[in-house]
């Protein structure tokens, strides 16, 4: 390990940082990278099983103290319960990444209204509500780091087969960019990762197990916009928009005119001729 190494890890030293959707995918990665500069970490995810093996991993590679908190951020009212057994264990969080996330694909009127309700609880009630109960203590210390990953579907007018999910990015991104205003000069600085099409299990989590243009975008891998997004974060910048393609993207769908960008949305996940859609 270099000087610069010890040095971080010293300056990181009893530092926690929470991470929603750890078990895998974007989550796992950033744990990785949080934990090997020093950070203890809690890891939150619905899958207590897979949430255990990666804590196993990562407290073997980077000697850090890893709790695990399986819970089901899609219920109402869960993230209240997960930061209310935080308060009471005495566990500061320093570092807060909202990464949970989930897609729906489909025809708005199709599409099952308790998953609908599930994946808008998720997106945005679940990381507004975390942000909320951590940014008091982070200002108290005058320090405290937050990561809310969007996508770059939330700089379209919006996606038809998607039409909610790109509604909760938007969301997402909307509030960080305010939320980072408010915040400057206290110590507390807030990022949102606006990854394109990645590496994840995303498209069959989203439903979209149907052939969609979306799907020969080219990917980055989920190592990638970790990296990206976490060094984004290190150096308090607001936005993080990884690769050249993502970055073409959402500059196209803040262009007029918007209509266009709105049409080519319908395409990108209007189902092949032959291919099964709902």
């Amino acid at each position: 390990m270099s000087t610069s190494d010890v040095s971080v890890r010293r300056r990181m030293a009893n530092r926690t940082a929470l991470i929603t959707g750890a078990a895998g995918g974007i989550g796992l990665e950033l744990a990785h990278l949080l934990g090997a500069d020093g950070h203890d970490l809690v890891l939150v995810g619905r899958d207590r099983t897979r949430l255990e093996r990666a804590s196993e991993d990562l407290r073997a590679r980077h000697g850090v103290s890893v709790r695990c908190e399986a819970r089901d951020l899609q219920q109402p009212r869960a993230a209240f319960a997960l930061w209310a057994d935080l308060v009471a264990g005495e566990t500061a969080i320093d570092v807060l990444i909202n990464n949970a996330g989930v897609g729906l694909y489909g025809l708005a009127h199709d599409q099952d209204p308790d998953a609908l309700d599930a994946m808008v609880q998720l997106n945005v009630a679940a990381l507004t509500t975390l942000t909320r109960l951590a940014l008091p203590g982070m200002r108290q210390r005058r320090w405290g780091r937050i990561l809310n990953v969007a996508s770059v579907v939330g700089y379209q007018p919006g996606g038809p087969r998607m039409a909610a999910y790109y509604a909760t990015k938007a969301y997402v991104l909307s509030f960080s960019k305010g939320l980072a205003r408010e915040l400057e000069g206290s110590g507390v600085s807030v990022t949102v990762l606006s990854p394109g099409p990645t590496e994840t299990s995303f498209d069959h989590t989203a439903g979209a197990g149907v052939d969609v243009l979306y799907k020969r975008i080219p990917k980055m891998t989920a190592a990638a916009v970790a990296r990206a997004g976490y060094e984004g974060m290190k150096r308090q910048s607001m936005v993080v928009i990884p690769g050249f393609i993502t970055k073409v993207l959402s500059l196209a769908g803040e262009l007029p005119p918007r209509r266009i960008a709105l049409e080519f949305n319908r395409l990108l996940w209007k189902p092949a001729k032959g291919s099964s859609s709902s």
